[in-house]
């Protein structure tokens, strides 16, 4: 590790300190535009379309695209397959953009979850809202996990520092400003990230002996290229038919029932910009294309005739494939411009944070004073309770890192299927109560609570998680995990989950009711 992060120079950390100063400086400079609660968490619904638009691709981003789509790559079997789930993630935005959309500006709400109660009565919120809050931990836990794993490889901060470092920097910068803060640094984030996986792109090749000719030979020869996958076997992440059947609703409880993304939209000054936004994120499969390139291009410049990684450098790959794009960048590129590659990786990370930090804190107070009080918007307090909320889920997001590192160590699980996996514990159940109250069908809400958690339960049966904790500590041995857990992928638990919490929270609403 020190003969890595040696390579971190002086002027690297100039530049990435002086982004980071800058970005804090435009965050202080709209700190003022907050007068109200509806200021902090919707932007006063005043900002531009296209801006919306780039904090969206930042927020989905993140470093999580930027080290785990070339780490997937590089690893041994690594290819292109990854990108067909891009059909899934284009069909969902166009869906909610369309449908969706329209019903979120039809009042003034606030969450797709005011909706959901709006629809289908009181106490919906309140398990919706749960939902969120548990996938958001989940999910947004694993890129602080990337963000500290690339701060741990080029300095010589240990994980547990890295991890607090990177949650105090995104607690930050959501006080500062909420919403309109987070969108418009998203927005600088956003060309800062596309900017730094360019470069890095077209340094490597220009410098390959024999350029393009070199790295199509190589990565087609190690079958890097390789776009699609039409296996039949249920236990594939990246196959043709997983992007047709199961991405989808995974996208469309991304988009249309996460209020991460969900609340970008409401910021918008009306639904057709609300449309457009969401739409054009659709730009963001090209940075997907854009990192596969860059993750074909590491695994042609380690090649064994072209420049063999060190010792050094081949331990840390062998401990995770995730680690080779960060090390490429301390290792390879001149000093001043290692620093603002990784300027751009830590900018599409904390995107990621701040925006969750804010979707938190207002989903919180909502549930906690309600959608009135918080349209009216000067309650006593309520700014300082929102600044609360951010620094509590802000540790909480610290905590729960820590304990996926503990899963992604013992489990020696990919970065991208842990974040994709945590959010299936409720993107499922989420999407099939809203698919409820859009079609107006009615439900009740103990079946909504039975289907909520049969999905959960079947979630654990199949994700790694519980079998790698309990492996861990001993209570299961790594031979008999393989045994019991079932031979089926996780993404197809979106429609199911998805289906399982429809016909609970329908059915059961056809039972008799008590009499009072």
């Amino acid at each position: 590790m020190e003969a890595v992060h040696n390579h971190f120079t002086a002027l690297d950390w100039g530049i990435l300190i002086g982004y980071l100063a800058l970005t804090t400086a435009v965050g202080h400079a709209l700190r003022g535009k907050q007068a109200t609660i509806k200021d902090f968490f919707l932007a006063g619904r005043s900002l531009p379309w296209p801006a919306v638009c780039a904090s969206i691709i930042a927020t989905e981003i993140s470093a999580l695209t930027f080290i785990g789509v070339p780490g997937i790559v590089f690893a041994t079997g690594g290819d292109f397959t990854y990108l067909q789930w891009a059909i899934g993630s284009v069909v969902a935005r166009v869906i909610v953009g369309i449908w969706f959309v329209k019903v979120f500006y039809e009042q003034e709400i606030y969450s797709p979850y005011d909706y959901m109660q709006n629809r289908l009565g009181p106490g919906v919120k309140k398990l919706t809202t749960a939902m969120f809050t548990l996938g958001t931990i989940l999910g947004q836990s694993v890129r602080v996990l990337v963000t500290a794993l690339i701060l741990k490889t080029v300095t010589p901060l240990d994980m547990p520092v890295s991890i607090v470092v990177i949650t105090l920097f995104a607690i930050g910068w959501t006080l500062m400003g909420g919403m309109t803060t987070v969108i418009w640094t998203d927005a600088m984030q956003f060309v800062l990230f596309l900017f730094s996986g360019l470069l890095a792109l077209f340094w490597m090749v220009s410098h390959i002996p024999g350029g393009w000719d070199t790295y199509l030979q190589v990565a087609e020869a190690e079958e890097k290229l390789t776009l699609l996958n039409l296996s039949t076997d249920p236990d594939v992440q990246f196959t043709l038919w997983v992007a047709l059947l199961a991405m989808p609703f995974q996208n469309l409880a991304a988009f249309g029932t996460d209020q991460l993304n969900a609340q970008r939209m409401f910021c918008c000054r009306n639904a057709s910009d609300a449309r457009k936004a969401i739409i054009a994120s659709c730009f963001s499969q090209v940075i997907t294309i854009l990192m596969l390139l860059v993750g074909a291009g590491l695994f042609v410049w380690y090649w064994k005739d072209i420049f063999p990684p060190t010792p050094a450098e081949s331990a840390l790959f062998a401990e995770d494939a995730d680690n080779v794009f960060p090390v490429w960048i301390t290792t390879v590129l001149p000093p001043g411009i290692t620093g603002l590659v990784l300027a751009g990786a830590f900018a599409a990370a904390i995107s990621s944070l701040d925006s969750a930090l804010a979707a938190l804190s207002q989903t919180t107070l909502s549930v906690i004073h309600g959608d009135r009080d918080l349209s009216e918007g000067d309650m006593p307090g309520l700014m300082t309770q929102s600044r609360i909320a951010v620094v509590v889920w802000g540790a909480f997001l610290a905590a729960a890192a820590f304990v996926l590192f503990a899963v992604k160590t013992y489990g020696h699980i990919d970065i991208l299927s842990l974040a994709f996996g945590m959010v299936a514990y409720t993107y499922g159940p989420m999407l099939g109560i809203f698919l409820l109250a859009l079609a107006g069908i009615p439900a009740r809400l103990g079946g909504l609570w039975l289907g909520v958690g049969l999905s959960m339960l079947l979630t654990a049966i199949i994700r790694p998680d519980f079998y790698v904790l309990l492996s861990s500590i001993g209570v299961l041995s790594p031979d008999t995990m393989l045994t019991i857990r079932p031979g089926l992928s996780f993404v197809w638990l979106y429609p199911i989950t998805c289906l399982l919490t429809i016909s609970c929270g329908a059915l059961l609403n056809r039972l008799p009711r008590k009499a009072p």
